[in-house]
Order: C-alpha cells, then structure tokens, then sequence
C-alpha cells in the first residue's frame, strides 16, 4: 500500500490508496488527474501503472505546472497549464476524448497553497490577500474586496461558507476594504473575529467567509459543475471518476450529480404515462469512502474529505 504522504514537499494526498482503487487502474490505460497540485495521486498513479499506459495532469497554478516539469519526467506522463473546466477541449485536443479510463478531481486547494503565505489562502499565515489559483488571472481577494458592494459580499459569505453572521461581517469588511485598511490576510482575519458576536469552539471565526471569499473568487462551484458535466463526454464505458470533496458545497454538487446521472431521465415529465427517457451514464459504486483515524492524526486537514466514485455506462 502506498503511503499516503506521497511528495517530497510533505504535501498529503488524502485518501489516496481509496482513490486509486476507485479508479480500478490498468497499466495500460489512459488516465487524467485534473487536479495535480504536488503530484501525490498523479506519482501514485504512474507507479500502478509501470512505465505503461498514458497519465495527463492538469493544474491552473504555476507552481504546480513547475514542480511537475522538474519532478516528473517519466515518458507517459504529460502535464497541462489550465484550469481544469476546459477538461474537454484538452481531452479533445490530445485525442483521447471518450478514451479516458480513469479521472480523478482532489477539489480544493493544494496544502502547498496553504503552506505559502504569500498566495494569501490561509488566515493561519500573514500575507497579501490574494487567494486566486492562478494568480495571473482575475481579481485578487483583497482587490474584489475593495470593489464589491455590501449586499453581495453578505451573499457570498452566506451562500458560499454558510455563515451564520454573513451581513455583519460583510458591513464591517466592506467599510475597511473601501479605506484601503485590508492588504493582508491577518488583517481581513482579525477584523473577522472583531465583529463576529459568536465563536466556534475549534473554529476560528474567519474560517467560514475565508472559505466564501476563495470560491467566489476562483468560481469553485461553477467550474466544479462545468468539469463534471465534462466526465461523461471523456470517459470510456467502464471509465473510472473519482472526486475527493472537502466541504458540503462541493459533495452536494458531486453527489447530486452522480445520482442524477445514474438515472433514467424522463423526456416527458409532464405526461401521465411515461413515454420515454434517457438511459443512465453513470453508475455509482460503493458508498462515500472517509478517511481513517489514521489519517486524519497524521493530517488533519483530511477530516472533512469524502471520496465518491461512478463508473461509466
């Protein structure tokens, strides 16, 4: 069994072994880990399949595409810069469109992008506020911030992190972004825990709107939905889609999808009889698959992980 810390960076890849054996891998299969960050899964991947076979990696953070380009120089592996929405036209443009075997999506941000202050993702580091995966496109958090009015920022935080205090926090950081009084993430963080009338025992109390902030600033949900919609035009019958999800936002998301598509769909709902329908494009296999005590002593951050897997039809 492969250890589940996996990089030479100490990056932890949650559930690994769980998630390769979802993908059920053939070394001589065609494989697309469109989440690469530090390359745990993609590096466990490569070794099932010894030296045979094709892996495709996509990540939209330069780092990630520099890492992958100096570490990982095996024949069958190909790293791609993008975001992984654009998981069709890459599968597309590389010929194996509806060949794939296996795709895996470990959402959320790298620990390597927690780690790093400067990439401004963590409260727990003081640094610019930033939070975009490529920092190279759209608006940095700290710039949104300072445009964004308060009724929308309140639905962001509500929407997106589920907090409880969403209008209060939002009034509060929305006054001192327009001064130019939040360039940093402790900054913004220790505002949060100013104004918030209530704290989480274990739970700082930024950790909700640092978690809205993120997604709506890199559009997490949206491309999550586009990339999932995706999987069924790339994969083969028999293919493999195994996503790992950290928060309830993007389970939902996954879980609705995998049942929904699993189903035979009625093209006239309305009708007193059933007429006809679509026939099922995936299968889901197993049950939701959540990480050892084991795991989450040696990383915390894996408690709120859970690993869904479906099959292709």
């Amino acid at each position: 069994m492969i250890s589940s810390r996996a990089t030479d960076t100490g990056h932890y890849s949650v559930l690994l072994n769980e998630s390769l054996d979802g993908l059920n891998i053939k070394p001589d299969g065609i494989y697309i880990d469109a989440t690469f960050g530090r390359g745990g899964h993609s590096r466990a991947i490569l070794e099932r399949m010894a030296g045979q076979g094709q892996l495709i990696a996509i990540d939209q953070d330069p780092e990630a595409i520099e890492y992958a380009k100096k570490h990982f120089t095996e024949s069958n592996f190909k790293i791609v810069h993008a975001s992984f929405a654009e998981l069709e036209q890459i599968a597309d443009e590389l010929g194996v469109l509806g060949r794939v075997d296996g795709l895996l999506l470990d959402l959320g941000v790298s620990s390597p992008q927690l780690d790093e202050a400067e990439r401004g993702f963590s409260f727990m580091r003081d640094g610019p506020l930033d939070m975009r995966m490529n920092p190279s496109q759209g608006l940095s958090a700290k710039d949104w911030l300072a445009e964004v009015d308060e009724k929308t920022l309140a639905l962001v935080l509500k929407n997106y992190g589920e907090e409880r205090f969403a209008f209060k926090i939002a009034r509060a950081v929305s006054h001192d972004a327009r001064l130019g009084l939040i360039n940093t993430t402790r900054d913004l963080a220790t505002l949060i825990e100013r104004v918030s009338p209530k704290k989480e025992k274990h739970k700082h109390a930024a950790t909700r709107s640092f978690q809205a902030i993120r997604i709506h600033i890199n559009q997490e949900l949206e491309v999550l939905k586009t990339v999932l919609e995706a999987s069924v035009k790339v994969l083969s019958s028999g293919g493999r889609l195994s996503v790992i999800s950290f928060h309830s936002l993007e389970d939902r998301i996954v879980k609705h999808f995998m049942r929904d598509q699993s189903r035979v769909k009625d093209l006239f709902p309305g009708s007193p009889v059933f007429i006809a329908g679509t026939e099922p494009v995936l299968k889901v296999v197993g049950k939701p698959c959540f990480p050892s005590e084991q795991e989450c002593d040696e990383n915390p951050r894996s408690r709120s992980a859970v690993l869904r897997i479906a099959e292709r039809v």
